[in-house]
This record gives structure tokens, sequence and C-alpha cells, in this order.
């Protein structure tokens, strides 16, 4: 299904195609992606579990999201809320206006479910750009402080090294566009 459309921008399902792309274009900035988890998100896409976008520009993939219709964990668990997980855009697409319409796509999606949409994100200066972008749309903090693998950090207990699965949530009242 293609959600928006432009002359230089198309945000659509992911496909089973897009996940090496991503793979190679992310393990060339360094990262370390697992193939897996593409497969396991178009599982549960066709589960109906999530939505899983990709966004395509000049018809190379770009970036990715998925909105999934319920927090599995942290303190969003209980709230029947979808949650935008795994936001990314490839770096040499970064800075096109790519991420805004992501997330526009994402936040029309899960506004067929909740009048609230959640999130996490990595407190590392790695996330600095999501975390600036997050606030500039409207997402707050929820107050409950930093988390780790789905546990709430307590003051002054020594959590874990500083990795990808230390996260503050956020969360953003949404409004129908009907």
């Amino acid at each position: 299904m293609v959600y928006y459309e432009d002359e230089k921008l198309v945000i659509r399902n992911m496909e089973e195609t897009d996940g090496p792309v991503f793979v190679k274009e992310l393990t060339a900035q360094g990262w370390h992606p697992d193939p897996a988890g593409y497969m396991s998100r178009l599982n549960d896409q066709s589960e109906e579990k999530c939505t899983a976008l990709t966004a395509v520009y000049e018809g190379c993939p770009a970036g990715y999201v998925y909105v999934y219709l319920h927090a599995d964990d942290g303190p969003f668990k209980e709230k029947g809320w979808p949650i935008i997980i795994d936001f990314n855009v490839l770096k040499k697409y970064q800075r096109k206006g790519i991420g805004n319409r992501l997330m526009d796509v994402a936040e029309q999606v899960a506004v067929q479910y909740a009048d609230t949409v959640c999130l996490g994100v990595g407190v590392c200066d790695s996330y600095g750009t999501a975390q600036r972008m997050y606030v500039r749309r409207g997402y707050i903090p929820d107050g409950s402080g930093v988390w780790y693998r789905g546990k709430q950090c307590i003051q002054y207990e020594t959590v874990c090294t500083v990795d990808d699965d230390l996260i503050l949530y956020f969360y953003k009242q949404l409004q129908c566009l009907s």
C-alpha cells in the first residue's frame, strides 16, 4: 500500500526486498543490523500487529519505521496506545524531509487506533537528531525516567553500558485528520 507519493518520495508498506538494502547501507554506516529483524517485522505486519513503512527516495529505499498497535513493554504497556519503533533514515538521505514525512505517515497510521502515540528514543548522542525532531513534532517525555531493556532504571543504581537499549519514552496527543 502507498501512503504518500510526490515527485521524489514514496512511502509504502515495507517489502521483503527492502531488508537487504537496509542491511547493506546500515553496515556501510558502521552499524550492525540484524537481517532477521526485517523479516520479523514483515511477519508482524502480515499478522496485522504492525505497519512497516519504507520511504523510497528517487527509487531507492531511504528509511523506515514501524507502527505497532500496542506497546508491549515500558511505561505505556497497559495504555493500549500505538508505539512507533525503530525509526531510521539512512545518513545519505537525511536533511531532505524524509524523516518528517515518514513520521507524518506513522502518526496517520497510529491515529486510526488511538488519540495518543508513544515511542522510545536512545539517550546516546547518535540519537540526538531524532530526539530534537520528536520534541519539534510535539512529543514530550512521559516522566518515568530512563529505561533499559524493558525495565525502569532506579536512581543511583548501576544498570548497563550505555547502548541502544537505554531509552527515554515520549508520547504525543494526536488529532484526527478527518
